[in-house]
C-alpha cells in the first residue's frame, strides 16, 4: 500500500456543469494527481447536493493519495448566473439550485480558500494556464455547443464585472430575424449557430430527403443529432449538412471578428463538441467569417487555436484560479 505524503500541497478543481460533475486533484504545476467523475443530480439545493460534491472531492483525494488537510485551495466552475462577490450560485437549472453559497461552503468544509467562477471562464482560464494558450497576454475563448459560451483572459486575470460574469457571446445580435438564445432578441449568434440551431436545420434537411445518411442514423430527432452525428453525416456525403455547418461556423467567425475589433486578443481558442468533431472544416469556415468582420489591421494579429484540454478545461482553470487566489495574485 502506498503512503500519503503529508507536506505536499494540492489544489482542487471542480466542474459542476452539464450532466456530470467532476473533481480533479492537481499539484502546484497543474499536473493531475487524481480525479472522480459522477452524474449530476437535481435536488433543489438540498444538503444532499452539497454532500455529493464533498463526496466527489473526497473520492478524488483518495485516488490522488492525498488528504483534505493537504488542500491549499478549491476552485469550482459553475453554470448559470453567479454573484462573484458573495460566491453564490444564483441559479443552476441542471441542479434545480437557487441562491446557493457554494464558495463559503467549500471554504468551511475543507478549511482553505475557495473560489467559484463561470464554467466557460474556467475553461478559457484552463487553456491559458495549462493548454493551447499558455502564458499569452490576452486570450479570447469561444465554445460552440448546445449554446455558445465565451470568456476572456487579460494579463492573467479573468475578465468579468464587479459582481457577475460577462462575455455572453451567444447573445451577440447578428441579424434582425432568426433564432434566439432562448430569451432576449432574435438573430443572436447562439440562436443562429449553436449546435442546437445546426441540429434543427439538419433535421429539416433529413426530413426533406436532402441528408439520407443523417436520416438513416438519427432520423429527425434533435436529441440524436449530436456533433459526432453531424460529422459522420458529412463524411458520408450529406452535402446539405456540410453547408449548414459551414454557414454556422462562418457566423461564429462573424461574432469573433467583432470581438477581435474590440479586444485585440493574441489568441482565439475554439472548443466544444462541434470543434472536436470536425476541427479542420470548422476552423476553415470560422476563419472566413473572421476575415469578413475583423478590421484588416487586427485580423492578422491573433492566432486561432483548437482547445487542448477537452472536458478537463474547466476543472483545470478552476484549480488555477484557486491557486492564484491562494497565492494572493
Amino acid at each position: 500500500m502506498s503512503t500519503v505524503i503529508p507536506q505536499k500541497k494540492v489544489w482542487i478543481g471542480f466542474d459542476l456543469g452539464g450532466t456530470k460533475m467532476m473533481a480533479v486533484v492537481f499539484d502546484k504545476d497543474l499536473k493531475v494527481l487524481g480525479k472522480r467523475r459522477r452524474k449530476t443530480r437535481g435536488n433543489n439545493a438540498s444538503s444532499v447536493g452539497l454532500d455529493r460534491i464533498t463526496e466527489t472531492i473526497e473520492q478524488a483525494l483518495v485516488e490522488a493519495n492525498a488528504t483534505a488537510d493537504q488542500i491549499a485551495g478549491v476552485g469550482a466552475g459553475c453554470p448559470g448566473p453567479l454573484d462573484l462577490q458573495k460566491g453564490v450560485i444564483l441559479e443552476a437549472p441542471n441542479l434545480g439550485w437557487k441562491d446557493v453559497g457554494l464558495q463559503d461552503f467549500l471554504s468551511k468544509k475543507f478549511k482553505c480558500p475557495a473560489v467559484i467562477c463561470n464554467d466557460v471562464d474556467g475553461g478559457v482560464f484552463g487553456e491559458y494556464s495549462a493548454g493551447c494558450a499558455r502564458g499569452q497576454r490576452s486570450v479570447l475563448g469561444v465554445f460552440p455547443g448546445t449554446g455558445i459560451g465565451g470568456g476572456f483572459v487579460y494579463e492573467g486575470q479573468i475578465f468579468h464585472g464587479t459582481r457577475s460574469t460577462c462575455m455572453e457571446v451567444g447573445y451577440l445580435q447578428l441579424a434582425t430575424e432568426g433564432g434566439s438564445a432562448g430569451l432576449g432578441p432574435v438573430g443572436t449568434l447562439e440562436g443562429l449557430a449553436s449546435r442546437l440551431a445546426i441540429s434543427a436545420e439538419a433535421a429539416k434537411a433529413a426530413f426533406r430527403g436532402q441528408a439520407p445518411h443523417l436520416r438513416e442514423i438519427a432520423g429527425t430527432d434533435l436529441s440524436r443529432i449530436r456533433s459526432s452525428t453531424l460529422a459522420e453525416s458529412i463524411e458520408h456525403g450529406d452535402k446539405a449538412i456540410e453547408e449548414i455547418v459551414q454557414r454556422a461556423a462562418q457566423q461564429v467567425g462573424w461574432g469573433i471578428g467583432s470581438l477581435i475589433n474590440i479586444l485585440a486578443p493574441d489568441v482565439v481558442v475554439l472548443g466544444g463538441g462541434l470543434v472536436e468533431a470536425m476541427p479542420k472544416l470548422y476552423l476553415e469556415h470560422v476563419r472566413i467569417g473572421i476575415k469578413r468582420n475583423a478590421l484588416p489591421s487586427l485580423a492578422e494579429q491573433h492566432k486561432l487555436k483548437v482547445a487542448e484540454l477537452g472536458d478537463m478545461a474547466t476543472a483545470t482553470g478552476a484549480a488555477a484560479l484557486a491557486r492564484q487566489k491562494s497565492e494572493g495574485k
